[in-house]
């Protein structure tokens, strides 16, 4: 069986390669790895995303508040968090 992409490491690169007050958006992950489907990724990449946030490697936010990846509702941001290396992921 074949592995799909590793979205929590393209979640850690593209923050990576950002100002560390950066922040991205769920959909460039989802649209570099998904083409013309890439909404069919949102989901299993918010849920990478999470995985990430429960590790403290990146938090969410709207706006300048962090928020709660389960309970949001709207458009989200990925920051790094408080345990932030750019190589986890």
């Amino acid at each position: 069986m074949a592995e799909g992409p590793d979205f929590r490491r393209a979640i850690v690169d593209k923050l990576a390669a950002r100002a560390e007050a950066s922040s991205i958006c769920p959909s460039e992950v989802a649209r570099e790895h998904g083409g013309d489907d890439w909404r069919d990724l949102m989901d299993p990449v918010r849920a990478a995303a999470g995985e990430l946030v429960d590790r403290g490697i990146v938090v969410i936010t709207q706006g300048d508040q962090t928020v709660d990846l389960a309970t949001v509702k709207g458009p989200i941001r990925i920051r790094r968090g408080p345990h932030w290396s750019g190589d986890n992921g």
